[in-house]
C-alpha cells in the first residue's frame, strides 16, 4: 500500500487520529508501516496500548477493501481526495499540529490557496437582523477586495456568508462537520451546489459517508480556523460553537475579529465577551484591512495585491469595469455623474464603487466624488 493510500485509510478510522498517525509514522518510518505492524510491535509502543493496537489491527484485515469502496464513491461524487503529503493540500492548514490526514475536496482546489487573505466568518445560527446583516455586509465586502471567506455551511451566520460570497461571484469555501455524502443541513444542499458552480470548494476532512455528531462539529472548527488567516465572529452567545473556533484560531496564531452588539442581547454575549479578551473590533471591513496591513508576515506581495491599488482596468468585470472606465475618461465625478455616464443603476453603481474602493482603485474625495488612484 502507497503512502497516499495509507493516509486515507488511516484518515477513514476513528481510533487513529492526525497526531497519533504522525506519531506512530515517525516510530515505523511510514505510515504504510502503521497498516503493515504487528499487534505486539504496535501494542509495545508508548501510547499505544493493547486496545488500540487491537482497533488498527482489525483495520488492516481490510485496509484494501475499505479504501477501494471509498474511493469508488469518491469517483462517483467527483470528489478529490488530497493527503497532507500532497503538492495540492493547503498551506496553512499543514501549519495546524492536528492537520486532517486527508481533506474531501468538491469544487476549487484553486480556492483553498488563493493569494489574498482568507477570512473565517462564523456565528450563531439564530441571528438578529442586525447579525444578518453585518454578516451580508461584511462577507460582501469581503469578496469585493478578493478575499476567500470560509464558514461552516450552518444555518444562520453560516449560511448568510456563503450566499453573500456566491451573490457578489466571491470564493466560498464551506467546511462541513460529516462527509460529503451526508451534507447537513440538508435544506443547504442546493447552497452547497452554488459554492461549487461559482469557482468555491465544499470540504471534509471525514469519510464520504461520515455522519455529523456533536464530536465532529467541533473538529470542523479546527479547520474552518486552520484554512483561515483571521476569523471574524459576528453574533455569538456564551456557549455558542463560533467561541470554539475563536479558540481555535488563537491556538494556530491566527487573527480573532469580533462585532459588537448590545450589552443585554444574548446573542452578543460572546462577541463582547471576545472584544474584552482582545479581539479587534470589527464595524466595517475596513477595521479587517487595517488590522492585517500591520500584522507580522502579512505585508508580502500578494497580500498587498489584494488591498494595493490594481489600476489594470483591462482585468475589471462587469459594472466595475464599466464604472472604472467611465472615471478613467472623465476624471473625478459624482455618483450622480457616473450613474448618468454609465447608465447603471444606482444600486448596482454603488456597489461597484463599493468593490472599487475596498481593492484601493477608486478613492473618495470630500463631496462624495470618486476618482481612480494614481
Amino acid at each position: 500500500m502507497t503512502e497516499r493510500e495509507a493516509l486515507i485509510v488511516l484518515n477513514m478510522s476513528s481510533s487513529v487520529g492526525p497526531v497519533r498517525a504522525k506519531e506512530l509514522s515517525s516510530v515505523l518510518g511510514s505510515f504504510a508501516a502503521i497498516l503493515e505492524a504487528p499487534r505486539n510491535t504496535l501494542s509495545s509502543i508508548s501510547g499505544v496500548g493493547a486496545k488500540l493496537a487491537d482497533e488498527i489491527a482489525s483495520w488492516q484485515n481490510d485496509a484494501q477493501a475499505r479504501l477501494d469502496a471509498e474511493l469508488a464513491l469518491v469517483e462517483r461524487a467527483r470528489v478529490e481526495i488530497i493527503t497532507v503529503e500532497d503538492p495540492g493540500y493547503p498551506s496553512k492548514l499543514k501549519e495546524i499540529h492536528d492537520a486532517p490526514l486527508a481533506l474531501y475536496v468538491r469544487g476549487s482546489l484553486q480556492a483553498l490557496e488563493l493569494p489574498a487573505p482568507t477570512l473565517g466568518v462564523v456565528g450563531t445560527r439564530r441571528p438578529t437582523r442586525y447579525g444578518s446583516n453585518m454578516a451580508e455586509r461584511l462577507s460582501t465586502a469581503a469578496s469585493h477586495a478578493g478575499w476567500p471567506v470560509v464558514s461552516g455551511l450552518a444555518y444562520g451566520i453560516d449560511a448568510i456568508a456563503h450566499a453573500a460570497l456566491v451573490d457578489a461571484k466571491g470564493a466560498a469555501i464551506a467546511v462541513l462537520g460529516g462527509g460529503l455524502a451526508r451534507i447537513h443541513p440538508q435544506d443547504h444542499i442546493p447552497l452547497a451546489k452554488r459554492i461549487i458552480e461559482t469557482g468555491g470548494a465544499v470540504v471534509s476532512e471525514f469519510p464520504m459517508e461520515k455522519t455529523p455528531n456533536k464530536r465532529t462539529f467541533p473538529m470542523r472548527n479546527r479547520i474552518i480556523s486552520g484554512l483561515s488567516d483571521g476569523v471574524l465572529v459576528v453574533e455569538a452567545g456564551l456557549g455558542s460553537g463560533s467561541l470554539i473556533t475563536a479558540n481555535f484560531a488563537l491556538e494556530q496564531g491566527r487573527s480573532v475579529f469580533s462585532v459588537p452588539g448590545r450589552a443585554e442581547d444574548p446573542q452578543a454575549m460572546g462577541t463582547n465577551k471576545l472584544l474584552k479578551d482582545g479581539a479587534a473590533l470589527v464595524e466595517s471591513f475596513d477595521d479587517i484591512l487595517a488590522e492585517f496591513e500591520f500584522l507580522p508576515g502579512m505585508a508580502n506581495a500578494e497580500t498587498k495585491a489584494a488591498v494595493e491599488p490594481t489600476l489594470d482596468i483591462a482585468r475589471l468585470e462587469g459594472n466595475e469595469k464599466t464604472v472604472a472606465e467611465f472615471l478613467e475618461v472623465s476624471g473625478e465625478s459624482s455618483a450622480d455623474q457616473i450613474i448618468a455616464g454609465t447608465g447603471i443603476s444606482a444600486g448596482d453603481a454603488l456597489a461597484a464603487l463599493m468593490g472599487l474602493k475596498l481593492r484601493k482603485i477608486v478613492s473618495e474625495a470630500s463631496g462624495k466624488r470618486f476618482a481612480l488612484k494614481k
